[in-house]
């Protein structure tokens, strides 16, 4: 089937306008590919620090015949999603070994548990922590030993901070490696119930605590479908992951036979090889588009409004919020996880996953089959499942129809005739809205302003039973530049306890709302935010204030001149400037662009 003609025209239209920035993207890695890695050419000294300690790999490395892998791991064991990643380097170097090439661990980059932070001062620093993994990744591969890399990371920030990173060297292949997803464990709802009558005071800590640890209970990426899970879906339709990688659960021989592949891959992809794949060629703006398209098909993560945007502008491509909407309209809601439905990861897996969700959307026309995928084939390829037959690791076509059309629908019966990302704008700035698990009675809403400088204030106001009424909750000064707009996911319960009381209710804010957000409308990312003089930061408790998603309307009704008039809210930031490492952050609220630019602080000029 031809390309959709909106996908195209968004697709040309961030070609066109990326032109320039492209151009000179493309001659930077050019330029670097025909440098070769500089340990063909450091003295004897340099290259003998690089394979000191490399044991039976170092007469291959002093020959300088062989591809060299750098592994960038972002292990830790504290987060569960991240803990399987330790064995991982080991059977990177043995598949290497077998592929005739070596790996090294290049370095390591930080990986922050939001889950852990969620509603802590800790929080403030997660969004800044993705440009920090991109600087850690630079700094992995500075040592300009290597012909490809392969990055660990399956999080929040840390699959765009790597991958933002990587491609500062984009004239090296690079191969994305996921860990999957944990077991099934306390259906999602089951825990949002619990959450929901702990905030009520009808469940104890210990009831809450018993629920949380029965959900998050093993190592693996949580199950629900925010941004870890979305970031895995993302890589899939750009071409990055093994075929089908991204939800094969961890510790198994399958999720093994994944892991050895990909550095297989890496080593016969090099500029060595007549098979060199560069992850600069790769993430080009038909990728880019692929991502949004996958985004909004699924009802992924809003975080990656932002992420997206940083992304492309690592590659030298300028998307904007314009492009996401209209993907957005044109692509049908094809998956039901939580919290846009019932299901977790592993059921949407077991429907028929990527696999079929991809070959559906390029049988429709919605997305780019011809990118350069790192395993070699195209998108359609990529949307083949892996099995093992025997000890060998097989891909095969995904099923023809849904194994579940309760999670997965073909492109013919949606879900929902559109995507799950809007764009928002009017008189208060410009905002994001994800709609899929947002009921379509509650999509639009007039009611007054209820203004909070943070989201402990609208909380206490809860306690004291202070919320009465119909009302839009303005969280005010959570902006990148403000105090790393950290995400606002402790207000979920409360405001979908309001809800279900029957009040109509909405979020608007200059901050993030967690990619596991979903039943109560939320206009988030705010631009300009309240820091940077934005009109939410001159909304006043009463003010009529309308959202309406169904239009793409975000708007206050105040006339211009009495808006413009009144002065902007004085936050009182100091108290977000210091404490648990904020103080080291300030050079990175300081540049911070806003987050239509990616609320990213590495894009500033010298």
């Amino acid at each position: 089937m031809s390309l959709h003609p909106t996908i195209e025209a968004v697709t040309g239209r961030i070609a066109r306008r990326s032109r320039e920035s492209r151009a000179a993207y493309l001659d930077r890695i050019d330029a670097a590919r025909d440098r070769g890695p500089a340990r063909g050419t450091i003295s004897c000294g340099n290259l003998a620090h690089g394979f000191a300690a490399s044991g039976e790999d170092k007469t291959v490395l002093r020959g300088l015949r062989r591809p060299n892998i750098g592994i960038v791991t972002a292990f830790n064991d504290m987060l569960s999603a991240h803990q399987p990643l330790e064995r991982y380097p080991a059977l990177i170097k043995l598949a290497a070994r077998s592929a005739g090439c070596t790996a090294q661990v290049a370095g390591g980059v930080p990986a922050m548990c939001d889950g852990v932070t969620q509603g802590q001062p800790g929080m403030e620093l997660s969004l800044f922590s993705r440009d920090t993994i991109a600087l850690a990744t630079a700094v992995s591969l500075s040592h300009d030993m290597f012909d490809a890399a392969v990055m660990l990371g399956v999080c929040d920030k840390i699959v765009p901070g790597l991958l933002i990173g990587a491609l500062s060297f984009g004239q090296l292949p690079v191969i994305l490696v996921p860990a999957g997803p944990m077991p099934s464990g306390l259906p999602n709802k089951e825990k949002a119930r619990i959450r929901k009558l702990y905030a009520e005071g009808k469940a104890s800590r210990e009831d809450l605590l018993d629920a949380e640890s029965q959900s998050y209970h093993g190592p693996g990426t949580c199950t629900f479908y925010g941004t870890a899970n979305s970031n895995q879906m993302l890589m899939e339709v750009m071409g990055l992951h093994m075929p089908g990688s991204a939800f094969v659960n961890p510790n198994t021989p399958l999720r093994d036979a994944l892991t050895a592949a990909a550095a297989e891959r890496a080593c016969e992809i090099t500029a060595l090889d007549e098979n060199y794949t560069p992850i600069g060629r790769t993430v080009d703006e038909k990728a880019i588009v692929n991502a949004m398209v996958g985004l909004a098909a699924t009802g992924g993560s809003t975080n990656h409004a932002i992420h997206l945007v940083a992304i492309a502008r690592a590659a030298g491509l300028v998307m904007d919020w314009d492009d996401l909407d209209q993907v957005s309209r044109v692509t049908p809601l094809l998956a039901r996880i939580y919290p846009n439905g019932s299901a977790d990861v592993n059921h949407f897996q077991a429907a028929g996953g990527l696999g079929f969700l991809i070959r559906e959307l390029i049988d429709g026309g919605l997305l780019h089959p011809d990118i350069r995928c790192v395993h070699g084939g195209d998108l359609r390829d990529q949307a083949r499942e892996p099995w093992l037959d025997g000890a060998r690791l097989a891909w095969r076509d995904p099923p023809e129809l849904s194994l579940d059309r309760d999670v997965a629908r073909p492109l013919g019966e949606p879900f929902a005739p559109e995507g799950g990302v809007r764009l928002l704008q009017g008189n208060i700035g410009r905002a994001v809205a994800k709609i899929s698990a947002v009921a379509p009675e509650h999509r639009v809403i007039r009611a007054p302003a209820r203004v909070f400088d943070s989201q402990e204030a609208l909380l206490d106001a809860f306690r004291t039973g202070g919320l009465d009424g119909d009302f839009v909750a303005v969280i005010r000064g959570q902006g990148p530049r403000a105090n790393g707009m950290p995400e606002l996911h402790k207000l979920t319960p409360t405001l979908s306890i309001l809800q279900d009381r029957g009040q109509r209710v909405a979020l608007l804010t200059d901050g993030r709302m967690s990619g596991a957000s979903g039943t109560v409308l939320a206009a988030i990312h705010v631009i300009p935010e309240a820091d940077r003089d934005g009109a939410i930061g001159r909304l006043l408790d009463g003010d009529p204030v309308l959202i309406d998603a169904e239009k793409g309307v975000l708007s206050v009704e105040v006339d211009t001149a009495t808006l413009a008039a009144r002065p902007s809210a004085v936050l009182a930031l100091d108290s977000h400037r210091s404490g648990l490492g904020r103080e080291l952050f300030g050079v990175m609220r300081s540049n911070a662009g806003t987050a239509e630019q990616g609320a990213c602080a590495l894009f500033g000029k010298e």
